[in-house]
């Protein structure tokens, strides 16, 4: 980890270089990506790391979700810090003659191949569709948008994954029907063409009535595929795949709370599983939502025993840490982005080595 102190200049919080393993803080670095943001509210970020190292995220922002002047916006890391945020995407028509909100944009970064960016434009998540765009420079320059085919949605918040077998799997999810009368189900779209196509495949089923959306993927040593997703039950949920996440089993609770908001979660390289949550629940007075702090990071060796090893943020806020995103670096550190109060996009850097 020789090349940390390199790209990590701005450091904010700092581990004290004579402290033992058991009293050094495993945060390494906390840090907003957008300091100097240049819109009111924030949401829903995303990270990656590019081919050559570099760091890059991107989130959505403008005036408040749902509303027309929302875009996505994206910064990288150098080694003087994030860049100053740009946007890259917006609802505006093919026609130019409507705008819409855009929503949840995912990096994703193939071997060998162009960064990825995929997002949703339209007016709700139950009306919306998928969009992509490309970048052969690192997010310096960008394709015009296409649509994703018909039928598929594309990553709904959490990065998509390769399956052991070379085939993309797109992590997504549908809220279907009326904002009253909302169902929420679990499908993933799954290419095996590097993105040129992809199927969705069928609602997973839930015969406990358990609602989820925004999974994860989890890799295991046994070959499994492990999904964690938000729902509405108080709980976070899982389901299993034996063949690289073409069937999947019935959803199922895990024994973490979950106040009804997103997560992200990621193998590491010694074979944990790692998860970015809300350790709370429903709160009495909103049945189905809870506050969104304390914001926790969890660990398991299974995927179905979790504890929660590290907090990291407590204090209430008014909207408190939300929508996390994780990835381990080829370093081996572990990195989050998440919204903080709907005001900014923070960054931690965190030594898994730390966390037990």
């Amino acid at each position: 980890m020789k090349m940390l102190a390199a790209w990590m200049a701005p450091m904010l919080v700092v581990a004290t270089p004579m402290a033992t393993a058991a009293s050094r803080s495993p945060i390494l670095l906390s840090e907003f990506v957008d300091a100097q943001a240049p819109y009111p509210q924030a949401h829903a970020s995303t990270l990656v790391q590019l081919l050559d190292g570099t760091l890059a995220a991107a989130w959505f922002a403008g005036s408040g979700e749902s509303r027309p002047d929302v875009r996505i916006w994206f910064a990288r890391r150098g080694p003087g810090g994030w860049s100053a945020p740009v946007p890259v995407a917006d609802g505006v028509s093919p026609q130019g003659d409507t705008r819409y909100p855009t929503w949840n944009p995912v990096l994703f970064q193939p071997p060998g191949g162009p960064l990825h960016l995929y997002y949703k434009v339209g007016p709700n998540p139950r009306e919306w569709w998928g969009m992509v765009i490309r970048s052969g420079d690192g997010g310096r320059t960008w394709t015009a948008p296409e649509p994703l085919p018909d039928g598929a949605l594309g990553p709904i918040k959490n990065k998509p994954v390769i399956a052991a077998d070379g085939s993309w799997l797109s992590p997504s999810s549908r809220e279907e029907g009326t904002a009253e009368a909302n169902i929420w189900s679990l499908r993933i779209e799954r290419s095996t063409d590097q993105g040129g196509h992809w199927t969705v495949g069928p609602r997973i089923a839930s015969p406990m009535h358990i609602e989820a959306i925004q999974p994860s993927i989890l890799f295991h040593k046994d070959g499994k595929l492990e999904l964690v997703a938000r729902t509405r039950q108080g709980a976070l949920a899982q389901s299993w795949s034996r063949d690289n996440g073409v069937t999947w089993s019935p959803i199922a609770a895990i024994d973490l709370p979950n106040p009804n908001a997103g997560t992200d979660a990621v193998t590491l390289a010694d074979g944990r599983q790692l998860i970015v949550y809300n350790h709370s629940a429903h709160a009495p007075n909103t049945p189905g939502d809870g506050p969104r702090w304390p914001l926790n990071i969890g660990l398991s060796d299974d995927g179905v025993h979790w504890r929660s090893v590290l907090t990291l943020e407590a204090k209430p806020m008014p909207d408190g840490y939300a929508y996390p995103a994780v990835i381990q670096t080829r370093d081996g550190l572990v990195h989050v982005t998440y919204t903080w109060n709907r005001q900014h996009i923070r960054h931690l850097v965190i030594d898994p080595r730390l966390l037990r």
